[in-house]
């Protein structure tokens, strides 16, 4: 069974596993602050979500991330829809979240409900990347 608790400090380990992209620091900031959530299939975790605050006052989600045995399950899908609830019932009007240009995921979204909201161009190193596209969703 599917579930997505935040991430307590004891969850640590398994959250490093499956984000790259922060620092235990970091994280433990993201545990305090409740913008953070391990996903699980029964007791084994399978994935990760977390957000911030886009001018804070507009929740960004910043990542999603699932283990490949875990994918083309609608986890993701439920995780997401979880998390809009939750953003709903904090009374916030509505979310956003990126990816980059030549990442499937934008399918994902699109199909979720999510527009088109613009792109950011970072064409010079070191931030140079494919452009990353902008995703809105009114709740």
């Amino acid at each position: 069974m599917f579930t997505m608790d935040y991430a307590a400090s004891a969850d640590s380990p398994a959250w490093l596993a499956f984000d790259r992209h922060i620092a235990q620091g970091e994280l433990e900031l993201k545990i305090r602050d409740r913008r953070c959530y391990l996903l699980k299939n029964d007791t084994e975790p399978v994935g990760v979500l977390r957000y911030n605050l886009f001018w804070d006052n507009v929740p960004f989600l910043t990542l999603i991330f699932l283990a490949e045995s875990a994918r083309g399950k609608g986890y993701g899908k439920r995780a997401v829809l979880q998390w809009e609830e939750e953003m709903r019932s904090l009374g916030f009007p509505c979310v956003m979240t990126s990816t980059q240009a030549d990442e499937s995921a934008q399918h994902f979204y699109r199909k979720l409900g999510y527009r088109d909201a613009g792109c950011l161009i970072l064409d010079q190193p070191p931030l140079k990347q494919p452009a990353e596209l902008f995703f809105i969703k009114e709740l």
